[in-house]
């Protein structure tokens, strides 16, 4: 990728450079210098081009990679803006060097299910988007004939889950309906994304009510088997159709069998995990804490440590957030109590240095984790042809971080719309500087300048 002769470019008010020593092209680190022209990148060079009049960014030893994208976000708006909202959501992810997402399709009202809420869900969009923004559909028990209407529409698949979604206008669908859904997607390229809980009686089903307030509790109240199976039943739907599944969020362990055997089988089967599930453990969460709640839940550190080792192996695809926040009255932040509490963790902003933080530790690359947060993702809906890579011709969506410097998670630096966060006073290492999108500067050190400049993806 590196062109070692100098080169002519004809000079355009939009052009800028990036020189560093440590930036990520798709054959590793290079020092040299990234040449940006509007919203593209133009070439990777050893030199500037003759009569280089343009801006020069200097990153120094600093990362410079591609930006991350997160297929896995709740923005709740319209109908829950309360919540979450495109601006503050979005805002958020600039600042994490978010640069692409894709929205699930529950929690805000009406709910994406069909072609007319999704016209909603764009004009609810429009001018808020500071990175870049796609759409999930979604499959629930009623919407069978809105899906080909839905899919052509522009979203990138359809979201479904075994079990209740905690939203009464999202419910939960039965193998039936999603075997017809999938025949469906089939026709469209497109997959299906899945949460995998099975609820059933168990034996420790009444500890909760009994002791709303512990996280064992809650913790035995979404066993793995409930996961395992629902895992088991989407894997024999994938082989029957030869439709892709996706496998959101990931945390038992014990369905890391189930899905390796899949993939050495050959069926069009993908998953993901998230930080709450590589960086948190059962044992660390205090009674009342319901900021760490989730489903599946946060589950034990021998459990997640084999997360890991699934994602060095190639049996989970990528890690995104499952952001999904809510008020503090909804997460019973004054009551502690698991119970009731909204089952959703806020963290979209700190993606970048979480998983560092953990995976250096652990052995992991940079590029590595530059795959599994961005080019993985990127592969996965669609847009490898475009986004996930610093390569002339891609879209200049690029983070700058300094992986030399760490800080301490305070609400003062979180910019989402709630700062109940499980992450609140860890001290996580890599520092988030700069991130482009389109070309233009949106995040600048603890500072937003250029906003506004995410488009709506379509598919």
């Amino acid at each position: 990728m590196l062109t070692t002769q100098q080169v002519i470019i004809p000079m355009k008010s939009t052009l800028f450079a990036i020189k560093g020593n440590n930036i990520l092209c798709p054959d590793g680190f290079n020092k040299g210098i990234l040449l940006i022209d509007g919203a593209k990148i133009v070439d990777f060079v050893d030199q500037l081009p003759v009569n280089y009049e343009g801006k020069i960014i200097d990153a120094a030893e600093r990362i410079v990679m591609p930006g991350l994208i997160d297929c896995h976000v709740h923005i709740n708006e319209p109908g829950r803006s309360h919540w979450e909202g495109f601006d503050t959501a979005t805002k958020a992810a600039a600042a994490g060097g978010i640069t692409s997402m894709v929205e699930m399709p529950l929690n805000a009202t009406p709910v994406t299910t069909n072609r007319k809420n999704f016209e909603i869900k764009l004009k609810a969009a429009a001018n808020k988007l500071h990175v870049n923004c796609g759409f999930w559909g979604g499959v629930v028990p009623d919407n069978e004939h809105e899906l080909n209407d839905l899919l052509e529409s522009g979203v990138f698949g359809l979201k479904a889950f075994l079990t209740h979604s905690g939203i009464d206008d999202f419910p939960n669908t039965t193998a039936s309906h999603l075997r017809k859904a999938l025949l469906i997607l089939k026709k469209h390229n497109k997959p299906l994304l899945v949460h995998c809980e099975l609820d059933e009686p168990h034996h420790d089903s009444h500890l909760l009510e009994k002791s709303p307030n512990s996280y064992q509790a809650y913790l035995k109240s979404r066993p793995k088997s409930w996961e395992n199976k629902a895992v088991q039943l989407m894997i024999d739907l994938c082989r029957e159709t030869q439709s892709a599944v996706h496998l959101v969020h990931i945390s038992s362990a014990e369905a890391l069998p189930l899905i390796r055997a899949a993939k050495l089988e050959g069926l069009p089967i993908t998953a993901e995990t998230c930080p709450q599930y590589l960086c948190l453990f059962a044992e660390m969460i205090p009674d009342g804490a319901t900021q760490y709640k989730c489903a599946p839940p946060i589950r034990e550190k021998q459990n997640n440590e084999l997360l890991w080792e699934a994602l060095k192996d190639g049996t989970l695809d990528f890690i995104v957030t499952d952001h999904s926040p809510a008020p503090p009255d909804i997460k019973e932040t004054s009551s502690g109590n698991f119970a009731k509490a909204w089952g959703g963790i806020a963290g979209l902003q700190f993606l970048l240095p979480l998983i560092f933080t953990a995976a250096k530790e652990r052995g992991f690359t940079v590029e590595q984790l530059a795959k599994l947060t961005s080019l993985h993702v990127a592969q996965f809906i669609g847009m490898a042809e475009t986004k996930g890579k610093l390569q002339k011709g891609y879209d200049a969506d690029i983070v700058c971080w300094d992986q030399t410097k760490s800080f301490t998670v305070k609400q003062d630096l979180i910019h989402h719309r709630h700062k109940i966060c499980p992450y609140e006073g860890m001290n996580l290492l890599g520092v988030v500087e700069q991130c482009w999108v389109a070309g233009e500067l949106v995040f600048d050190k603890g500072n937003f300048l250029h906003l506004e400049q995410g488009k709506i993806l379509l598919k």
